[in-house]
């Protein structure tokens, strides 16, 4: 499926526009990736553990609208936004969120 931050793709024409669809995907952030995280922001660089759950986070909230705009007809998705937001007590949760249009392009 084709997906874009765009209004529409170049030298594509889109022929149905279907509706928003979403993706919502809230992880958290165990025990043993904080300690290591801690190590990490004492003696710098970067924090590997977390950044790899946060592609992660960001792949299944893609995968889960994709699927949604699948199941509309669509073939393609078009004005994707992505947002990260910290959730629960003391933000222990990160909420991954993505939403676009859905669509059908004529190839």
């Amino acid at each position: 499926m084709l997906i874009t931050t765009t209004p529409n793709f170049e030298g594509k024409k889109i022929t149905n526009y279907l509706g928003v669809v979403t993706g919502e995907v809230i992880v958290g952030a165990n025990f043993l990736k904080d300690i290591a995280a801690g190590f990490t922001d004492f003696f710098g660089g970067r924090a590997s553990l977390y950044e790899e759950e946060l592609v992660k986070a960001k792949d299944m909230a893609l995968a889960e609208m994709e699927q949604r705009a699948m199941r509309l007809g669509a073939n393609a998705i078009v004005g994707i936004d992505l947002d990260y937001e910290t959730v629960g007590s003391n933000g222990s949760m990160l909420m991954v969120s993505v939403s676009g249009t859905a669509v059908v392009v004529e190839y």
